[in-house]
């Protein structure tokens, strides 16, 4: 699978909506915050590769 960069646009209650960066058409995910690394806030850079979320500067 190709790695795929996300920005943390909103924090909903246990739920982070992240937006897809660096492609044609972002496309919007809610995704759990128990599967997000610890830190993490609205405007946090992720990387999801090889079925893990990471943080990234």
């Amino acid at each position: 699978m190709e790695p795929v960069h996300y920005l943390v646009t909103k924090i909903e209650g246990d739920y982070a909506i992240l937006v897809t960066t660096g492609r044609p058409e972002a496309v919007e995910a809610p995704v759990a915050l128990a599967l997000l690394p610890d830190g993490v806030a609205e405007g946090t850079r992720l990387l999801w590769e090889d079925l893990e979320y990471t943080i990234i500067g």
